[in-house]
């Protein structure tokens, strides 16, 4: 997967570095830095100083800063530093948690991530603990949550989900509601059935229970909550089988409830206009994506009115939800401008009545909720809603006071811009429109944060709105690359790993390559797949596919080879199970691979232990992605001629030879990087020999005849080379070559498949074939099959002819024929150069077989023959002057003078040939200076 990052500072404080002097006595610090101006005694800070200081780490940092010296382990074990946990990075087994239960005797709250971590609570013996707050409980059972109750006898606040809780049962809920009578909130998902018995429970033991939220369950008893006197606010968002009748009657009798919230579910709008004209103390009704209330709204927009509804609020996606939320209290119905969204909501400073911030608090974590869950389930034709304003709400979430809503926010922001998340597709307007509200400075306040969890969600809101090349302009712009940089340094696993898919969602942009290496982030990379272990499959991912778009360009390939990335991917790729990891990891070394000359990676990546074995066991993997990475990897490494003769004792030839026949109904780059595996390989004499008698010509055939340009060019290119040797001649001829060669030649839109098809049948039809033709077989013990040889041969000449008189302009040729000046034959030679022909490197052997065919006696053959010397030493060309050299060893000038001179050689054969003298006169002169 391709994703889509400024100048280095001013080195102005070089060198001046804070001092880290700790100590376990008097006079032995235990590690010191370079001292500078500004040197720093920390053990002489006020305890209260240094207390505060550890109130911005995490517990792991926290825990290790305690260990360098006795003064520091005191005061990191202070309770009050201990007083909420959030573990939702890390595993927390039993034993973790009884490792840290000696700090955690003052434990107020504590945040969670998976059933075996809520299942160890127990063993923090935080008797206190007063809130809970878990995700990732999907398995959670009866029995865990009911002994979590007995265990937590002072607890305030149960938050679990958002996933299903779908093996909790009435019978837990009773059982929280008998030994936890406190309970102020009570916040669960996906329960499949909430019984009467199980919600009097709370009524008749939980008297201070001010909010419910029972989200996307299966069943409610609607009446039983109607008992829950002290209910303030209650949302049943995303429940099922719900009586609205039995509903409407009994909760409008609740004489404290101030906020409902009934989003996303099938209420009808006169269930709505009841429940909101006979309850006295409603403020507030939330009904966000709810389909028939929305269509009776839209049809008629007074449904609701203030004088309707008692002037009790009714927020819903077509009404404005900014007015409605400023007019909940009195001093901001003033406000010239609603949508100063920064002066909405409780984190005003301006003062309230409790009432109001009570309402505007839940009405907060309502809207993030329930928009993060409309974000991930992508309904239809919310496009302007987005647009129009729950961009703007989830904004204005990030500056909540309230640490979920914020991070509920973030996540909201990177899921509604997602189209394909397979794709990585971002939908441009949303991501813009983020852009373009101040979205990029928020989240990236929100991840300098020292909030892990924060920086989390915050980092992936910019890795996928970075995706739209505008928006990552302008993160780059705002020094985001910079702050990624450093949040892939993590030891946060969850931090790291978005940071990284920040990283490679910006270094898909050229512009930012060079900035993230700046700024480090090469290294950053590179020492994240040393961190992480297999296992951490999304960090291993992200920073290999990062570093694969940054190893794409030469300097940053360079930067990757530098700080130990060759042996980081062949790492990955030889003992990762993951198949995105190997994917990237193998894309990776294919761009590093992939600069000839200009580096040496391409011959590092071979030289390191394992590299061409693990790459070529990837070619047999069940992931196309990974054959097609691992295939591409191949064949830029069979550049160098030590990796192509590696390849091939690794296996590579048979391994790429199934490959090529495997892949005829695969992706058009799997098939071209199977192809140009091969072509890469089959330069040499033995790999040629051996592709040819492992059954390489015939997949090579069927590739030749795709429709792709990419894909039958390169087949092309593989067919040219195997050409050169007779029994492979014999084998294309036997396999039905010679019409799919012709075809090409004659009808390809690409220049170059048309000029690799045309040298292929020259080789054929030169003459060197027809002695292993006369012998009878193609391969050992096999019989050569029945082919009218002198038939295929009048076809191919035929089109080579054709062929070469395509380039034939009749005025430029007869006036170049006429004259003696050079400005004749360079317009010639301007008009027939095949730019990417000056890629092509031919050897010795192969430029000897084009100066023996200038004496060929078919004059179509040394026309060919002519044409293609003059593409090889054309002086655009990147080998123009190795081939021009071949051609003096070989003494062709003398034949080329011939050739310029033969009075039977057609007009094309001669002006060739003196435009390739001309050539190798420059190329000679360029060599003397």
């Amino acid at each position: 997967m391709s994703r889509r990052v400024r100048r280095r500072a001013a080195a102005a404080d070089k060198g001046k570095y804070a001092i880290v002097s700790c100590s376990t006595s008097d006079d032995q610090p235990i590690f010191q830095g370079q001292v500078s101006p500004y040197a720093v005694d920390w053990t002489s800070l006020p305890d209260d100083t240094v207390v505060q200081l550890f109130s911005y780490l995490n517990y792991r940092d926290r825990a290790s800063l305690s260990s360098t010296c006795r003064t520091w382990r005191d005061l990191g074990s202070s309770p009050c530093l201990w007083s909420a946990l959030d573990l939702r990075a890390h595993k927390c087994p039993v034993e973790t948690a009884k490792a840290l239960s000696t700090r955690c005797s003052q434990l107020r709250q504590i945040r969670l991530r998976g059933e075996d971590s809520l299942f160890a609570v127990s063993n923090l013996h935080g008797r206190h603990l007063q809130e809970i707050s878990a995700d990732g409980c999907r398995a959670l059972t009866d029995a865990t949550l009911a002994v979590l109750a007995a265990k937590h006898e002072h607890l305030e606040v149960l938050q679990i989900g958002p996933d299903p809780l779908e093996r909790v049962s009435s019978d837990a809920l009773r059982h929280v509601a008998m030994c936890c009578s406190r309970l102020r909130k009570v916040r669960l998902s996906g329960v499949r059935e909430i019984d009467g018995e199980a919600v009097s429970s709370f009524a008749r033991h939980c008297m201070n229970l001010e909010e419910i939220a029972f989200l996307d369950c299966g069943s409610i008893d609607e009446e039983a909550i109607g008992k829950i006197e002290s209910l303030r606010f209650l949302s049943v968002a995303g429940s099922r089988n719900m009586k609205w009748a039995s509903a409407s009657v009994a909760w409008s009798k609740l004489p404290n409830l101030l906020g409902l919230d009934v989003s996303r579910t099938d209420i009808l709008h006169n269930t709505v206009s009841r429940i909101m004209y006979q309850s006295k103390s409603l403020k507030l009704v939330v009904a966000l994506n709810c389909p028939s209330l929305e269509e009776e709204e839209t049809h008629n927009p007074m449904v609701f009115s203030t004088s309707k509804s008692k002037g009790k609020l009714l927020v819903t996606i077509v009404t404005d939800i900014f007015s409605q939320v400023a007019s909940i209290s009195p001093s901001e119905k003033s406000l010239s401008n609603p949508k100063s969204i920064s002066e909405l909501f409780p984190h005003n400073p301006s003062p309230k009545p409790k009432t109001t911030t009570d309402i505007l608090t839940w009405l907060e974590w309502i809207l993030s909720s329930c928009l993060l869950r409309i974000a991930e389930t992508s309904p239809h034709n919310l496009d302007q809603f987005w647009l129009s304003q729950g961009t703007a709400i989830l904004l204005s979430l990030l500056k909540s006071t309230q640490e979920d809503v914020q991070e509920k926010a973030a996540t909201a922001l990177a899921t509604f811009v997602v189209i394909d998340d397979e794709n990585a597709n971002v939908d441009p307007a949303r991501s813009e429109a983020v852009m373009r509200s101040g979205g990029i400075p928020l989240l990236l306040d929100l991840a300098k944060c020292c909030r892990e969890s924060a920086q989390s969600e915050a980092a992936k809101a910019i890795a996928n709105l970075s995706v739209n090349a505008r928006v990552a302009k302008a993160v780059a712009d705002e020094g985001g690359i910079t702050i990624l940089t450093n949040l892939a340094r993590s030891m946060n696993r969850l931090v790291a790993e978005e940071a990284a898919g920040g990283l490679w969602n910006l270094s898909v942009g050229e512009e930012h390559k060079a900035a993230i290496a700046m700024a480090g982030g090469v290294k950053a990379l590179v020492d994240l797949t040393f961190k992480w272990r297999e296992g951490n499959d999304g960090v291993l991912e992200r920073a290999a596919g990062a570093i694969a778009n940054l190893a794409a360009d030469d300097k940053c390939s360079l930067e990757v080879a530098k700080t130990g990335g060759v042996h980081a991917l062949v790492k990955l790729a030889r003992s990762c199970k993951s198949e995105g990891v190997l994917e990237q990891a193998a894309r990776a070394l294919a761009n590093l691979a992939a600069h000839g000359d200009n580096n040496s990676n391409n011959a590092a990546v071979g030289q390191e232990a394992g590299a061409l074995e693990a790459l070529v066991q990837l070619t047999c993997s069940q992931n196309e992605g990974v054959r097609q990475e691992a295939a591409g990897a191949l064949w830029n490494l069979s550049f160098d001629d030590r990796n192509r003769e590696a390849i091939a004792s690794a296996g590579g030839v048979e391994a790429l030879v199934v490959l090529a026949r495997e892949c005829l109904n695969a992706s058009e780059g799997l098939q071209e990087r199977a192809a140009g595996a091969l072509w890469g390989l089959s330069v040499s004499e033995a790999n040629s020999i051996a592709i040819g008698r492992e059954g390489g010509v015939g997949p090579l055939l069927a590739l030749a005849r795709s429709e792709i340009e990419d894909v039958h060019e390169t087949a092309a290119g593989a067919l040219w080379n195997l050409a050169f040797y007779s029994g492979n001649s014999l084998r294309v001829v036997e396999e039905g070559g010679v019409p799919v060669l012709v075809q090409l030649c004659s009808s390809s839109n690409s220049k170059m498949a048309r000029f690799m098809s045309a040298l292929a049948l020259a080789y054929m039809f030169d003459g060197r074939m027809d002695e292993v033709a006369l012998v009878g077989t193609s391969s050992e013990g096999s019989p050569s099959k029945s082919v009218n040889f002198e038939g295929a041969r009048r076809v191919a000449l035929k089109h080579i002819e054709a062929f070469v008189h395509s380039f034939s302009d009749p005025q430029l040729f007869a006036g170049a024929a006429a004259s003696s000046a050079s400005a004749a034959l360079s317009s010639v030679a301007e008009a027939v150069f095949i730019q990417e022909a000056g890629h092509l490197r031919c050897s010795g052997a192969e430029i000897g077989r084009f100066v023996s065919m200038l004496r060929n006696p078919s004059s179509i053959l040394r026309g060919c023959a002519a044409f293609a010397l003059l593409q090889f030493t054309m002086p655009e060309g990147r080998h123009a002057t190795h081939h021009a050299a071949l051609l003096q060893k070989a003494g062709a000038a003398r034949i080329l003078r011939s050739s310029a001179a033969s009075t039977t050689a057609p007009i094309e054969a001669k002006i060739f040939a003196r435009i390739v003298l001309r050539n190798l006169e420059y190329h000679q002169a360029e060599s003397s200076s």
